[in-house]
């Protein structure tokens, strides 16, 4: 039996400089985002709202059309959350339709859809089943397609990619038992052996990595003569001799995902698969993610989409004292929150993707919002469409299905979009991500102040940076078009509801943000990355103005150029008044929350002074470490990974 591998051991401050090193340094385009949070509103950089060209887009509508109607005849949801699996059938004939090479271009066997039609295909295989769409989104946004595409070899396109467009499913695999979002702790070994790699430790969390060919993986090369070492990205063939998929997990939701736990022991992989060079393997991670979390908030939005329907349908069916309940004031603001949400986060997705595909600003902030928003506001969605169906809502699809009525999966929608808080980095790892983002440009140019490593002569030429910066940019927030009564006049046309006061609004608000934001560093300085709830609220607010500015946006494009532009209006109207209520309420909870008691009580419960206050109850938990042990047991277990049957 082996030992097991040894965890580095790292301080906080070492952990915080690999995650900082691991990220995008420069801004070398425009972002909207990135100007909000400096209080400046870029309304050009959205506005008019970018369009796909018209090949793109009739490519795009006719594989929507045949997806359609694969999901509507071949995919039995039922089926799948019953027997807990995508089955092998259905896998097939996803990979004869194309979908698994849906982002990979045409030249290796793909699709080559843009991102926008991707997260509309996204969109509608998820609502035909989610596990479905985290299987194609696992495979392309973050598996081996990605990456390849990004940072590859010619030679690696040339041998992976025509593979991962028709045939093989891939995953990525960086979590471990014991690290999650402090990768600076990875454990999984990567030691050069000749023209070879060799692959040791377990992985967890490895969505898709149950059923995969190809696997992206990232581990620790140490350091050594010729090698500068630290966290590397692999591809691997997933046959390869040592890797067992220990264990396929099971969850509240996604019941069909392909989920496990995979050992690897003494795995050879050659030097021609690794990904970029030694050491690149968190930046390679960081930055597949800028747009691959762009496929959450896409498969939010089509959970959003069908909770319309659903409490639209129901809400007219069902009568209560004499009338529907929808026209009953508290089911009927649910429902305008359903209806108005669902609008805003489309525009969010569309707007961040066609910006994506465009390429001409800088979206790691934008993606980052639109997963972190769309994933909290599509829990909210289908919490209230569970309380709109009533005890409905809480029983299950079959036993709806068994009793007579509409086997409609109301609760299960509400589990299966719990993960998307987590998934990709949590809420609470996002508030952080977002937030170094955010104060990017004043710690470029005041860093070294709040710095205690840094010498007496690097604070005072970071003193004089830092007053040249803010001389010029402070006096900006002080007044700008927001205090304008007629600024953007051309979203309040004749005969719509009035957008113009919402973007005036979103102009005010991003110079009140800025100005909060400066008097937070000011008054913490080095502290002010502890500071976690104040920097969380930070960036709520700046996903609300970010979601208002979209939903206008967008709006005035459906006026211009489809059918539904009176409509597009009063939902962007209802959604902004709904979002101005929410950013209000961040704004003083800036300032006045239970920050400092919140955190005395924690030391309290950790050192045990409340546990009297957990008396009188049983814990069914079970027995067993909080962590499991990764050392390599006595005796193997068996290897679970499931070959996809292609007869």
């Amino acid at each position: 039996m082996s030992a097991p591998t040894p965890k580095p051991s790292v301080s906080e401050r070492e952990a915080r400089q690999v995650a900082e090193a691991a990220r995008e340094q420069d801004w070398r385009k425009p972002s909207f985002a990135k100007e909000l949070f400096l209080g400046r509103f870029r309304l050009d950089l959205i506005h008019p709202h970018p369009m796909p060209p018209d090949e793109d887009a009739q490519r795009g509508e006719e594989f929507l059309a045949k997806l359609r109607d694969f999901c509507e005849t071949k995919i039995d949801s039922a089926r799948i959350e019953r027997e807990a699996k995508i089955p092998d059938e259905v896998i097939k004939g996803l990979k004869e339709l194309g979908a698994l090479g849906m982002k990979i271009d045409t030249k290796y066997g793909g699709l080559g859809l843009t991102q926008v039609y991707y997260n509309k295909a996204l969109a509608l295989a998820g609502s035909a089943n989610p596990a479905i769409g985290a299987l194609l989104s696992a495979h392309q946004s973050i598996g081996v397609p990605q990456p390849l595409k990004i940072f590859g070899t010619q030679e690696q396109k040339d041998a992976f990619l025509p593979r991962c467009a028709r045939t093989d499913i891939t995953a990525f695999l960086l979590t471990e038992p014991d690290v999650g979002s402090d990768p600076a702790r990875m454990a999984m070994a990567a030691v050069p052996d000749g023209e070879d790699y060799v692959l040791d430790g377990v992985k967890l969390w490895t969505t898709n990595g149950v059923v995969a060919d190809l696997l992206v993986v990232m581990a620790r090369v140490p350091k050594s003569e010729g090698h500068k070492g630290g966290i590397t990205a692999f591809v691997v063939e997933a046959a390869s001799e040592g890797i067992t998929v220990e264990n396929r997990n099971a969850f509240m939701g996604l019941r069909g995902l392909e989920n496990g736990v995979t050992r690897f022991h003494r795995v050879r992989v050659p030097a021609a698969n690794r990904i970029g060079p030694e050491g690149a393997g968190l930046k390679i991670a960081l930055t597949t993610l800028n747009t691959g979390r762009l496929s959450l908030p896409a498969m939010c939005v089509g959970a959003g989409k069908w909770c319309l329907k659903i409490a639209r349908e129901w809400s007219a069916a069902r009568e209560q004292w004499g009338k529907p309940v929808a026209f009953h004031e508290a089911v009927g603001s649910k429902i305008s929150f359903i209806a108005a949400t669902t609008f805003a986060l489309e525009a969010v997705l569309d707007l961040s993707s066609q910006m994506a595909d465009e390429d001409r600003n800088d979206i790691r902030i934008e993606a980052a919002l639109a997963k972190l928003y769309g994933s909290e506001m599509a829990w909210l969605m289908a919490d209230e469409l569970v309380q709109i169906r009533g005890g409905r809502g809480f029983e299950t699809a079959e036993s709806l299905a068994a009793r007579g009525e509409r086997a409609v999966p109301a609760e299960q929608v509400l589990r299966d979009l719990r993960i998307n808080r987590i998934f990709e980095g949590s809420t609470e790892i996002m508030h952080l991500l977002i937030a170094r983002e955010a104060v990017d440009a004043h710690l470029k140019v005041a860093g070294d102040l709040i710095d205690p490593d840094k010498t007496l002569s690097d604070k005072a030429r970071a003193g004089a940076r830092a007053g040249g910066f803010y001389a010029r940019w402070l006096p900006k927030l002080v007044a700008g078009p927001g205090q304008l009564p007629r600024s953007y006049a051309e979203f309040h046309p004749t005969g719509h509801a009035d957008l113009s006061g919402h973007l005036r609004y979103v102009e005010r608000s991003a110079r009140k943000l800025a100005r909060s934001t400066f008097y937070a560093m000011s008054r913490w300085q080095g502290k002010m990355e502890t500071k976690q709830g104040f920097l969380g609220r930070v960036v709520d607010i700046g996903a609300e103005l970010f979601a208002m500015s979209a939903a206008c946006v967008r709006a005035e494009l459906l006026r211009t150029t489809e059918d539904h532009g009176r409509e597009a209006y009063q939902l962007a109207d209802v959604f902004c008044r709904q979002a101005r209520i929410r950013a209000d309420e961040l704004f003083d909870r800036l300032w006045t929350n239970t920050d400092d008691l919140d955190r005395k009580v924690v030391k309290g419960v950790l050192s045990g002074t409340y546990t009297w206050l957990e008396s009188g109850v049983v814990d069914p938990s079970g027995d067993g470490p909080w962590i499991a042990d990764t050392k390599l047991p006595e005796t193997p277990r068996p290897d679970v990974r499931r070959v996809i049957k292609e007869g």
